[in-house]
C-alpha cells in the first residue's frame, strides 16, 4: 500500500463510484424485450457498506441510466446517485455544495474518458486495473483488482485503513 495513497485517504469524507467498469465488468447485457442487467461483486458491495458504516458518505455517478442501478444504490445504502450524466466535474460540484466539502475530501473511483477530470480534481482520484491506459496514467493510484471484481472493495479497505478505520469494520464481523 502506498504511503502517499494513505495520507491522502485521511482526509476522505465522500467516495464516489462509477457504474460501468468499475462496479461491474463494464459488460452491457441486453434482453431482446430492450431491458437490460448487470452483475455486481458481492465483495464490491460489502466494501461499500463498510465504508458507509465507518461514517464516509458515498455517491454514484454514471453516465447511463437503468433502474437496475437504482436498485443496487438503494440495497446498499448509497445516499447520492447521479445517473445519465456525462457532465461528472459538474455533478461533483453540485454534490460538494450541498454537503458543503472541498475536492481534497473526496475519493473517486473511475475507468475511462468520462471519468478522468474528476480523478483529477479531488484528493483521491484511483482507477480500476483495467481503467483505459490514459485514465491509469492521470490517477493518484490503481486498483489492482479489476472493476467487478473487487476494485471498489479495495478502495474502501484503503480508505479505511487510512482512517484507522479498517480493524474495526472487520471486527464488526468476528
Amino acid at each position: 500500500m502506498n504511503d502517499e495513497l494513505l495520507q491522502r485517504g485521511k482526509a476522505i469524507k465522500l467516495a464516489i463510484f462509477d457504474v460501468d467498469g468499475v462496479l461491474t465488468d463494464g459488460r452491457l447485457y441486453f434482453l431482446e424485450d430492450g431491458s437490460e442487467f448487470k452483475t455486481f461483486n458481492t465483495l464490491d458491495g460489502q466494501g461499500i457498506k463498510m465504508l458507509i458504516n465507518s461514517g464516509v458518505a458515498t455517491a454514484i455517478i454514471s453516465g447511463r441510466k437503468t433502474p437496475v442501478v437504482e436498485r443496487r444504490a438503494k440495497n446498499l445504502g448509497i445516499a447520492h446517485l447521479y445517473q445519465g450524466r456525462e457532465d461528472k466535474l459538474v455533478v461533483l460540484d453540485e454534490l460538494l455544495g450541498q454537503l458543503g466539502l472541498s475536492y481534497d475530501q473526496v475519493a473517486y473511483l473511475g475507468d475511462d474518458l468520462p471519468d478522468l477530470p474528476v480523478i483529477r480534481r479531488v484528493g483521491l482520484g484511483m482507477a480500476v486495473a483495467n481503467a483505459a491506459g490514459f485514465v491509469r496514467e492521470h490517477a493518484d493510484g490503481v486498483t489492482l483488482a479489476r472493476g467487478g471484481e473487487g476494485a471498489a472493495r479495495e478502495f474502501c479497505e484503503l480508505i479505511l485503513r487510512a482512517q484507522g478505520n479498517l480493524d474495526a469494520a472487520l471486527a464488526a464481523y468476528l
